[in-house]
Formats: structure tokens, C-alpha cells, sequence
């Protein structure tokens, strides 16, 4: 115990630093669900990774470029969406920084070790400066949702209501768009492309599915998020294991836990309410 409490002050900013992404992420891949773009995680997180590997064999900051190529991305997207439907578009970029990735790790010296990193993640090495940028990611994000969250709504549910005001609903749209693209690649340059997939789809799909409305669905995404997160990095640094296989896999678990939970509790209000009916009739 006293051995993992000197690791926790010793990786204290790391741990900040993936809790306020897990909080964003949950929350961004809520709209994300409701528009049906589980793709645009990915594709967003490799391109970031693509542009990050990009940057350090130039000689740049990796999170610079990890950031221009997925900004360049979400911005390209309204128009591109015109001429390619948003369901290739997706798959296809995702493919691209795939492919980019792979071919600057094996043709490119000192780059093989980073590109291995930014898939497993590399939570551990984080410091000031990312823990920084998620703090901002997550009250950029929290006040962008909370005065358009409404807006993104009616934008994919009901289009005419900005036809009818005048207003350009791409507007909206593109603005969660490259809030989503930034805060993807801090989340990859951290917790790893797969780590931060895995918490902006499972804990806002299992939200989605167990909730009886939106509202209880955005409170129990970031809490869903937050608690695998943290079960994760204990796990992963008790047993000394890397942080982005750990957390998918808690968060895979998560997601066939909670059917059997809910199953067991449908059981037991069934069979409670059929013990107060029986009891009525007697």
C-alpha cells in the first residue's frame, strides 16, 4: 500500500491529466452517438497521431502536430461531407493516418518508439503542460456543451429550426467538430488511439442504453468514464502494465458487466412485484 501511494505522488499530474479527459471525452462521444459518427473518434485519433509522428520527424512538437492535422480534418470535413458521405468519409481518413503512421515508423529513424507509445499510451510521462491543455479541453468543452449542447441537438434532430431562423446550422456543427478533434489528440498523446476511443464510445453507449432519458445519459457517461479510468490506473500501475491495453480492457469488461447487472435487478423488481401482487390478492 505504502509502495502504491508513493507512485500515486509520484504520477499524480498523469492522473489528473487522464481524468479530465475521460470526463470530456464521455461527454463529446454523447453527440458523437447521437449523430452516428463512432468513426470520427477514430479517424480524428489517427490522424492526430499521423500529424504527432509528422512533427517529431521534422523536428517539431509532437502535439503541435498531432493538433494541426486533426484541426485541418474537422475543418475539411463540411466540405468534404457535400461530395462524400460522412459514413466513407470517416473510415476513409482513419485508413489514411493508419497508413501514415505505419509508413513513417518503419521508414524513419527514432520514430519506430514513439509511434509504439502513442498507441499503448503514455500516460505515465505526462506532465505540466498536458495537464494543462486538459484542464482548458475540459472548460472549453464543458461551456461549448452547455451553451450549445441545445444547438447540436435540434441541429441533427430537427434542421429546419435553423432554416426557419436564418442561422447556418454547419456553424455549430463545425465548432464540436474541432473541439472534438483537439481534444482527441491530447487524449491520444496520453492515454493512447485505442485508450481514448474506448472512453469516448463505451461509456456513452452504455449510458445511452441504460438510461431513461438524455439528461440521466449525460450525467452517467462521465461518471461511467471516470470511474473505469481510475479502476484502470490503479490496475495498471499495481501490477506495472501499460495504461491503454488496461483501460480498454476495464472499459470492455464494464460493458458486459452492466447487462448482467441490469438483468439481475429486472429480476428482482419483477419478482418483488409479483410477490406485492400476490400479497394484494390474498
Amino acid at each position: 500500500m505504502t509502495e502504491w501511494l508513493l507512485q500515486l505522488e509520484l504520477f499524480w499530474r498523469a492522473a489528473l491529466t487522464g481524468a479530465l479527459l475521460a470526463i470530456l471525452l464521455a461527454s463529446l462521444g454523447l453527440i458523437l452517438r447521437l449523430r452516428h459518427e463512432y468513426w470520427a473518434a477514430l479517424a480524428y485519433g489517427q490522424l492526430g497521431a499521423a500529424g504527432a509522428l509528422g512533427a517529431l520527424a521534422i523536428g517539431y512538437p509532437p502535439l503541435l502536430g498531432g493538433l494541426a492535422a486533426s484541426l485541418i480534418a474537422a475543418s475539411a470535413k463540411h466540405p468534404l461531407e457535400k461530395r462524400l458521405l460522412t459514413t466513407g468519409l470517416f473510415p476513409l481518413l482513419f485508413v489514411f493516418g493508419w497508413s501514415v503512421c505505419q509508413l513513417l515508423t518503419a521508414n524513419l529513424p527514432g520514430v519506430e518508439r514513439p509511434g509504439a507509445a502513442l498507441f499503448e499510451g503514455q500516460l505515465y510521462f505526462t506532465g505540466l503542460e498536458m495537464l494543462l491543455g486538459a484542464a482548458l479541453a475540459l472548460i472549453v468543452g464543458g461551456v461549448f456543451l452547455w451553451r450549445k449542447g441545445s444547438d447540436l441537438l435540434l441541429a441533427h434532430l430537427y434542421p429546419a429550426h435553423f432554416q426557419a431562423q436564418g442561422r447556418p446550422a454547419w456553424a455549430v456543427r463545425a465548432g464540436f467538430d474541432l473541439l472534438v478533434a483537439a481534444g482527441l489528440v491530447l487524449a491520444v498523446m496520453s492515454l493512447g488511439v485505442m485508450g481514448a476511443f474506448a472512453l469516448i464510445f463505451i461509456p456513452p453507449w452504455l449510458a445511452c442504453v441504460f438510461s431513461p432519458n438524455w439528461r440521466t445519459a449525460a450525467i452517467a457517461a462521465p461518471i461511467l468514464s471516470l470511474l473505469a479510468y481510475l479502476l484502470a490506473f490503479t490496475l495498471a500501475l499495481a501490477y506495472d502494465q501499460p495504461f491503454g491495453p488496461m483501460l480498454a480492457l476495464v472499459l470492455c469488461a464494464m460493458a458486459l458487466c452492466l447487462p448482467v447487472v441490469a438483468l439481475v435487478q429486472q429480476n428482482n423488481a419483477s419478482g418483488s412485484a409479483a410477490e406485492s401482487k400476490k400479497s394484494d390478492q390474498s
